[in-house]
C-alpha cells in the first residue's frame, strides 16, 4: 500500500542520507497526486466564477412579464350575486333563500373564503369530511360551497321532521349531539347561532 511504502523508505537502511529519502517520498506523494488528478473531473476556477450571482441575489429578481401560467384567485362576489346563486340552488332543494343567507351571514359573514379555528370551510363553513361527504370537491368554490351547504341543511331538515330550530342546531353542533341531548345542545355558541339566524331570518 501507498503508506506502507512510505514506511519502508523512511525506515530503510540502504538509503545514503535522510535528504535522498526526503527527495524519493516527495517524488511518491507527485506521482500519487497527479494520478488522483487525472481521475477525477477538471473544475474551473475563473474570475468568473467570484462575480455569479448568489442564490439568494436570484431570489430577488422580478419574474419577466407576460407569464403563460398564473395562480388562480378566488372570484370576489357581491352580496347580490351570492343571493343569485343562494336562489338558484334553494329552488333545487325547496328551501327557503332568506333562511340560507341568514345562515351564510352567520356562518362566515358572506366570506367564500373563510376558515374557521376548527377548519370549516368558506361561505356555509363546510367541515372537509362533510364536504366530501355532501360531494363538494373544492370547498372555496361559492357555487360547490353554496350547494353542499343547502344539500346539508336539508338532510338535517329531514332528519328533524322540519324542525327548523334542531335543523339548525345539527348544522352548527353536529347531528349527533342533538340527539345526544334530545334537543339543543347545552353549548353557549350553538344556543346563541340559533337564536340569531332565527331573528335575521324571521326578523
Amino acid at each position: 500500500m501507498f503508506s506502507e511504502s512510505i514506511q519502508n523508505m523512511i525506515q530503510g537502511s540502504n538509503m545514503k542520507s535522510a535528504q535522498e529519502r526526503v527527495l524519493q517520498i516527495e517524488s511518491i506523494l507527485a506521482s500519487k497526486t497527479q494520478a488522483i488528478s487525472s481521475a477525477s473531473p477538471t473544475v474551473k476556477n475563473t474570475q468568473n466564477d467570484a462575480n455569479l450571482p448568489k442564490f439568494a441575489d436570484y431570489m430577488k429578481i422580478t419574474p419577466p412579464q407576460g407569464l403563460k401560467y398564473k395562480v388562480a384567485e378566488l372570484p370576489s362576489l357581491s352580496k347580490g350575486q351570492i343571493n343569485e346563486i343562494v336562489s338558484q340552488v334553494c329552488g333545487k332543494y325547496k328551501i327557503d333563500d332568506k333562511l340560507v343567507m341568514a345562515l351564510i351571514q352567520q356562518e362566515s359573514n358572506f366570506n367564500s373564503s373563510a376558515v374557521s379555528k376548527s377548519g370549516a370551510i368558506g361561505l356555509m363553513q363546510l367541515m372537509p369530511g362533510t364536504a366530501k361527504t355532501l360531494g363538494v370537491l373544492n370547498p372555496f368554490s361559492i357555487e360547490q360551497n353554496v350547494e353542499g351547504g343547502v344539500k346539508h341543511l336539508k338532510n338535517m331538515l329531514s332528519k328533524y321532521n322540519g324542525n327548523l330550530i334542531l335543523a339548525l342546531a345539527a348544522y352548527n353542533a353536529g347531528a349527533g349531539s342533538v340527539d345526544k341531548y334530545g334537543g339543543v345542545p347545552p353549548y353557549p355558541e350553538t344556543q346563541n347561532y340559533v337564536k340569531k339566524i332565527l331573528s335575521n331570518y324571521l326578523g
